[in-house]
C-alpha cells in the first residue's frame, strides 16, 4: 500500500497535488454540513461543494493514472492536464465564496458579481472539456501494451466527455426557472430543491439531468475496473480479443444508458418511477447487451501466442 501510495505521487504532479488538496477541502466541507446550520435549495449549503469535491477527487486522481499509462511522456497531455487544475481550482473556488456568502453558484444571475461568476464557471467546464477531449485524443494516439486496458481508458474518455454533455439541457432556454435571476435547472417539470434521494438529492417528483450527467462522468473509473477484473479473474479463462471485445460491449451498453437516463429526465420523469416506455428501452438494452455479450462468449477463442526470447 505503501508503495503505491509512493508510486502514485509522482504522477502527474500538479493534478495529485490537487486531489490532495481537494481531499482537505472534503474534509471541511463534511464538517460544515453538521456544523452549518443553512440550507439552500432544499439541502445543507455544505454539500454541493462536497460532492464536487469528491468528484474531482476522484476525476484528478483516475486522468493522474491514465496518463502514467503511457510508455512515454506526453508535453501536450501534460499541459492538458495542468490547464484542468486551474480551471478545477476556478470552480471549486467559485461554489466555496458563493457557500460563504449564503447563495448558489449555479444559474445564478440574480446580480451583476454573480453573473459573471457564473459565466465564469461556465468557460472553466468548457475549457476543461477541450483540455479532457486533448488527453483522450493524446491516449488514443499512444501505444498501450494492455490492449484492455487501452480500450477501456479509451472508451472511458469518451463516455465521460458524453457525462459532460449531458449537462448541456440544464442551461438551456427550456430550463428557464420560474425565479427571476435563475437562468437554468437541474430538474426537469418541478422547481430544484424538491424531495429527492438521500445524500445525491436527485429528484424523486420530477426529471432530474444530473443522473445521465454523473453516471456518464463516472465511465472514467468504471470501464478501467471492469479491465482490471476481466485481466485479474478472467485473463487465464479468456483470450485478449474476449476480453477487449467485452469492454466494448459494456463501454456501448454505458454510452446508451446514459443517453437513456438523460432522455428519462427530459421527459420529465424520475429515475424511480419509470413509464412502460423508459422501461421498454432499459429491456431492450438490457437483452441486447447480454446478447452481444453472449456472442463474444460463444466465439472460438484464439490460443494465446507464447513469446520465444
Amino acid at each position: 500500500m505503501t508503495t503505491t501510495l509512493r508510486r502514485a505521487a509522482h504522477w502527474h504532479r500538479p493534478m495529485m497535488l490537487f486531489v490532495s488538496a481537494i481531499a482537505v477541502l472534503a474534509i471541511v466541507c463534511a464538517v460544515g454540513i453538521f456544523a452549518d446550520p443553512r440550507v439552500l435549495t432544499g439541502a445543507p449549503i455544505w454539500l454541493k461543494p462536497l460532492k464536487f469535491s469528491l468528484s474531482l477527487a476522484l476525476y484528478g486522481t483516475t486522468l493522474a493514472w491514465m496518463l502514467s499509462l503511457l510508455p512515454r511522456r506526453s508535453r501536450l497531455a501534460e499541459w492538458a492536464g495542468t490547464l484542468i487544475v486551474a480551471v478545477g481550482a476556478v470552480e471549486m473556488t467559485i461554489i466555496v465564496g458563493q457557500v460563504l456568502r449564503g447563495t448558489t453558484s449555479h444559474f445564478n444571475a440574480t446580480t451583476p458579481l454573480n453573473t459573471a461568476l457564473y459565466g465564469l464557471m461556465g468557460t472553466a467546464i468548457t475549457v476543461l472539456s477541450a483540455a479532457h477531449l486533448v488527453i483522450g485524443i493524446v491516449v488514443l494516439r499512444h501505444p498501450i501494451a494492455d490492449r484492455v486496458g487501452k480500450h477501456a481508458v479509451g472508451l472511458g474518455l469518451g463516455l465521460t466527455l458524453l457525462g459532460m454533455v449531458a449537462a448541456v439541457p440544464m442551461v438551456l432556454p427550456s430550463q428557464e426557472s420560474a425565479v427571476e435571476g435563475i437562468v437554468g435547472a437541474h430538474s426537469v417539470g418541478v422547481p430544484d430543491g424538491g424531495p429527492g434521494l438521500p445524500l445525491v438529492g436527485w429528484s424523486t417528483t420530477g426529471g432530474d439531468l444530473r443522473i445521465g450527467h454523473f453516471v456518464g462522468l463516472h465511465a472514467l473509473q468504471a470501464l478501467p475496473l471492469l479491465a482490471i477484473l476481466l485481466n485479474r479473474y478472467l485473463g487465464t479463462r479468456l483470450d485478449e480479443r474476449t476480453r477487449v471485445r467485452l469492454v466494448v460491449v459494456a463501454g456501448g451498453a454505458y454510452g446508451v444508458l446514459t443517453m437513456l437516463l438523460t432522455w428519462q429526465a427530459l421527459r420529465g420523469q424520475p429515475l424511480l418511477r419509470p413509464d412502460a416506455l423508459t422501461l421498454g428501452a432499459v429491456g431492450t438494452l438490457a437483452v441486447a447487451t447480454a446478447t452481444a455479450a453472449g456472442v463474444v462468449l460463444t466465439r472460438p477463442q484464439r490460443p494465446e501466442m507464447a513469446l520465444v526470447a
